[in-house]
Order: structure tokens, then C-alpha cells, then sequence
């Protein structure tokens, strides 16, 4: 018995030890299980959190945005029944080319005549057209005329050279208000403030509320805004025509230098040449670039570009040639990255075949790269659109009050233009106008990146 205890026991010992060593390997097992799974939840709980917060603060911004711009596109304007008064517009008759004359000496009498139209008081028309709906304003001709912008005496003397005949004749007429009858109507002012802190005086505010309660004075949407080019005498006819045309000309430059010259150089890095110590150079260098501040491309085009080729001050030309060096290394990366991403048995089979090098490339690798090259282009040149450090730098941010017809007119960009309005002394007028621009610059950025989607979706390939 004893002996049969004894070799019993030992192995029973055994067994339990088994036994109890499983159950804390499964205990270890589940908690450390337990463990990773809290952590996977937690991990996953911070990137929703983090996603939530980015989305928050983007919405935030384009609420801020949006709020204060989109009442910006409709202006506070008043319609009149002018009368032209033949005593006030008193011209010569339009000229009409005579039999013989030369086109120079007709175009001549032509813009002296329309000079002599610029010298009528035009202001004269729009005071007794307001005294018609206020009375008592022919008695304060001066705060009649604060009731209209200065520059739509420009819209007249406008539709007296497009028809002279309308001379002696009532026509009605939508003119856009004063910036401060704008600002006042939409609210933008404390309407508490005493008289010695308001723009405008008791009597013009008290007209303007009168005007807009009757319907003389309305809100439209305002063409002005895309129309007409910056204006410091006239602020309420302010627009972004000048600055959207400065913009187009860039972005054609970039389109025309920075986007062949990446491509063809990322062609050649990619696919021709060979790997030495030359070449890794370059493409740290490219890298490099990539990264440099967009304020010191600015400074390199006001040295090269303006000092050096003695190109025009502040004219798209230079903001181009800057924007495309800008842009060169984004092109040359992407571009190179889309070319690695072709497989390699594309330009194996292409060789195998009898195919030249060149063949290879240009008729099987760059058709299958073509969504990503196009998209890493207009990428770049929506990059380029929003810059505005190097375009400071060589002028661009003076004051045009004319839209550009070549490259080669001053002007200004989209960016900087909105930089100037941000710091206008008017600013419960501006603030709305220049979120007004932010959003005509978003839409165009937005606009050139679905651009960049859409043509990926439809030249890709599949292999």
C-alpha cells in the first residue's frame, strides 16, 4: 500500500502542476488579450477623435467663411429714373468717319469726343434723380451725393457713348450705393454708435432707411464684384476682375514652363539616365527645393527676373516665371513617382519585343502614367494659385486699378489681392468682401483639384 502511495503520488503531483500551469498560461493569454484589445479600441477611438476635431475646425473655418462672404455677393444698390439733361450733357454730336479719312484720324476725333463725354458732371443727373424721390434732398445736393457710389458716374457717361441718343431722354437706371450705405442697411455698423462715431450723418442714414424701406434701395447680386477692377476712390465698386485676370495669365505661364519642364525632366531622371553620384545630386537638390520657403523663390525672381532681364514690375510675367520655379519640383516628383508605380514588365515586354528605349517610354510607360502626371500638375498649379509670400516680393501687391490685357500689363493675383482688402481701413465693408474672395479662390482651387480627380478617373488603366 505504501509503496503503491508513493508512486502514485508524485505523478498526481505532476498532473496538477500541468494542470495549473495551462490555466495561468490561458489567464495570461486572455488578459493580455484583453490588453491589446482596450488598446486597439482606445487607438482607434483617438484617430476617430482626431478626425472629428480636424473636420470640426475645417467646418469652422468654412462656416466663418461662408457667413460673412456670401452676404458680400449681394451689394445694396438704388434705382433711379435719370433724366439727361441736355443743359448738363452738353456734347457735340458723335463723330462719324467722313469719306477719305484715314482709320487713325477717325479713331482720334473719336476718343476726343468721348474725352469731352468724361467732363460732364454726371453727378449733376444723379442728385436731381435722387431729389425726385426725396424732395428735401435738392436743398443738401452734397449728402445726395453720398447716397451713390462716385464711380457709377462712370456707368453713365458708359451708356451716353453707347447711345448718344438717350440724351433728353428719362431712362431708369440701378446704380450701386455707398460703401457705408452698404454697411449701414446690412447691419454691419452699431446703428447705436452717437453721430460723431457714424460714417454717415442723421440725415443720409435717415434717407437710406427711408429709400430701402420703399424699394428705391435694394440688395442685388453684384456684378461689380467680377466686373470691375480694384478701386480705392469708389470702394463700393471694388472688384476682382484685374486680380482674376493676373491670376489666369500666371497659372498660363506655369502651365506653359513648369509643367512641360518637369515633366521632361522627371522623364529623363526616371527612365534615361544613369544612377551616379551626378544624378543623386540632382534629386537631393529636387528634394530639397521642395521644401525651401516659397518667400525665397520671390527673392530670387525680384534678383533674376526684374534686376538682372529687367522683365516689367509687378506684371504676371514674373509672377509666373516665380510660380513655375516654385512649382518645377512638385511636377518632377509626382511625376516620378508615377512612373516608378509602372510595373516593370510593362517596359519589359515593350523591350522583349524589339521596342527602343524611347519606344518603350513614350508609346507603353507614359500613356499608362498620364492620370498621374496630369494630377501632379494641376495639383502644383493649384499650389501656385494660393501662393501670395512670393509675389509680394516683386511688386505685385501695388495697387492696379486697370485689368491687364498681356503678361506683360501690372497687375495683381487673386491671393494679394485679398491680403489688401484684409487690411482696408473700411473694414466692415471689406471683411465680408474680402471672405467674398476666399471664396472665389477656394472655388477655383477646389475646382482645379476635381479637375485633378476627374481626369485620373477617366485616362487610368488598369493592369
Amino acid at each position: 500500500m505504501s509503496t503503491n502511495s508513493s508512486t502514485v503520488s508524485p505523478a498526481g503531483a505532476t498532473s496538477t502542476a500541468t494542470t495549473l500551469s495551462r490555466e495561468q498560461v490561458a489567464t495570461r493569454v486572455n488578459a493580455s488579450l484583453r490588453r491589446r484589445h482596450r488598446q486597439e479600441i482606445i487607438f482607434k477611438g483617438m484617430g476617430i477623435g482626431a478626425t472629428v476635431v480636424g473636420l470640426a475646425f475645417v467646418a469652422i473655418l468654412f462656416i466663418n467663411i461662408f457667413s460673412k462672404g456670401l452676404p458680400a455677393f449681394w451689394q445694396a444698390s438704388i434705382t433711379l429714373d435719370i433724366y439727361f439733361d441736355p443743359e448738363v450733357v452738353a456734347i457735340p454730336d458723335m463723330p462719324q468717319r467722313l469719306s477719305g479719312e484715314s482709320g487713325n484720324d477717325f479713331r482720334q476725333r473719336r476718343v476726343d469726343w468721348e474725352n469731352e463725354v468724361g467732363l460732364v458732371n454726371f453727378n449733376r443727373l444723379i442728385q436731381a434723380a435722387i431729389a425726385k424721390v426725396i424732395p428735401e434732398a435738392a436743398d443738401h445736393p452734397r449728402d445726395a451725393a453720398r447716397l451713390v457710389t462716385s464711380g457709377e458716374r462712370i456707368a453713365l457717361r458708359r451708356l451716353v457713348i453707347a447711345d448718344p441718343s438717350i440724351i433728353g431722354q428719362t431712362r431708369r437706371v440701378t446704380l450701386y450705393t455707398d460703401a457705408n450705405i452698404d454697411v449701414w442697411l446690412k447691419g454691419n455698423i452699431d446703428r447705436s454708435l452717437p453721430d460723431g462715431q457714424q460714417m454717415l450723418n442723421s440725415r443720409v442714414r435717415e434717407w437710406a432707411d427711408r429709400l430701402y424701406e420703399d424699394g428705391t434701395i435694394s440688395l442685388r447680386f453684384s456684378t461689380a464684384l467680377f466686373q470691375n477692377p480694384d478701386s480705392r476712390s469708389s470702394l463700393a465698386s471694388a472688384g476682382l476682375r484685374g486680380a482674376f485676370m493676373g491670376s489666369l495669365y500666371m497659372m498660363l505661364i506655369v502651365l506653359l514652363v513648369a509643367v512641360p519642364l518637369g515633366v521632361a525632366s522627371a522623364i529623363y531622371l526616371e527612365e534615361f539616365a544613369s544612377r551616379n553620384r551626378v544624378t543623386d545630386l540632382i534629386e537631393v537638390n529636387i528634394n530639397n527645393l521642395a521644401a525651401v520657403p516659397s518667400i525665397i523663390f520671390g527673392l530670387l525672381g525680384a534678383a533674376v527676373f526684374i534686376n538682372y532681364f529687367k522683365l516689367p514690375f509687378s506684371a504676371p510675367i514674373v509672377g509666373g516665371l516665380v510660380l513655375s520655379l516654385m512649382t518645377l519640383p512638385t511636377v518632377i516628383i509626382t511625376t516620378r513617382a508615377t512612373l516608378k508605380a509602372i510595373p516593370p514588365s510593362i517596359r519589359h515586354a515593350a523591350l522583349g519585343i524589339g521596342a527602343s528605349r524611347t519606344q518603350a517610354v513614350f508609346h507603353h510607360v507614359l500613356p499608362l502614367a498620364i492620370p498621374g502626371i496630369l494630377t501632379g500638375a494641376i495639383i502644383g498649379m493649384a499650389q501656385a494659385l494660393g501662393e501670395t509670400a512670393p509675389l509680394l516680393l516683386i511688386g505685385m501687391n501695388a495697387f492696379v486699378a486697370s485689368v491687364p490685357s498681356t503678361p506683360f500689363d501690372q497687375s495683381n493675383a487673386l491671393p494679394v489681392q485679398i491680403y489688401l482688402w484684409q487690411g482696408n481701413e473700411l473694414r466692415n465693408f471689406f471683411e465680408g468682401r474680402t471672405s467674398a474672395a476666399i471664396i472665389v479662390l477656394l472655388a477655383l482651387m477646389l475646382s482645379l483639384n476635381g479637375l485633378a480627380i476627374w481626369l485620373r478617373k477617366r485616362f487610368e488603366t488598369r493592369w
